[in-house]
């Protein structure tokens, strides 16, 4: 009974969810895509020629198979798409060369991946990017576009919601609705920070040092 009130008022809607698929329509494509990790394939609207591949079958699962070892011959696609993937692959490094070996040439890679977020599904949760680590990660390919998901008060927002999501709040469900009022207000004063620096001493000047994630487009070369 009260998801379904918290749902009615608005509260649980996830905070970044249409920030995300507004970036991933920005490059939608008719090419031939494969949809990585795509579960319920939440943007084939905006891929019809895909090719959904996820590690277990599902729900528009054309392929069951290990990112880590793609099963296609190279320079195969136009696009790939992989939305909340990175952090849950043990060997991140070599999913990425897999995913630049079957994309043509110019091929583009759309993804998203967590920085400031909790635990979500464990066991195979490993890893949190940085805008820093990921630019390594994909020295070798032509960045186009490297965008935080969120603000830092909209992280602190998202966390809080997170905790309303996954956590039990003194046994008492109704409490939880705390903590989604709280997201839903402190977003709101995200003015508030004038300057932000990537050191104590501040003397690194830097943008949104807290963010939930990062959304990616990288190019083969």
């Amino acid at each position: 009974m009260i998801n379904k009130i918290l749902k009615k008022i608005g509260l649980t809607s996830k905070i970044t969810r249409q920030k995300l698929e507004l970036f991933i329509q920005k490059y939608k494509s008719d090419g031939l895509t494969l949809d990585i990790g795509c579960s319920n394939s939440p943007y084939i609207k905006y891929f019809p020629n895909r090719v959904g591949l996820d590690i277990q079958d599902g729900p528009n699962v054309d392929i069951v198979a290990d990112i880590h070892k793609l099963p296609f011959e190279d320079e195969k696609f136009d696009n790939i798409l992989c939305t909340e993937v990175l952090e849950h692959l043990h060997s991140p490094h070599i999913a990425i060369a897999e995913m630049k070996r079957v994309l043509k040439p110019g091929g583009k890679l759309i993804l998203s991946t967590r920085f400031i977020f909790p635990l979500h599904e464990v066991p195979n949760d490993y890893y949190r990017y940085t805008k820093y680590g990921l630019k390594y990660l994909f020295k070798d390919w032509q960045i186009i576009e490297l965008k935080e998901e969120a603000n830092t008060l909209t992280t602190l927002a998202v966390l809080l919601q997170r905790i309303g999501y996954q956590c039990e709040i003194l046994g008492f469900r109704p409490f939880k609705i705390l903590f989604f009022i709280k997201a839903k207000i402190i977003s709101w004063f995200s003015f508030l920070i004038t300057k932000e620096y990537g050191d104590i001493r501040k003397k690194q000047p830097e943008t949104n040092i807290m963010a939930s994630g990062y959304y990616l487009v990288s190019q083969k070369i």
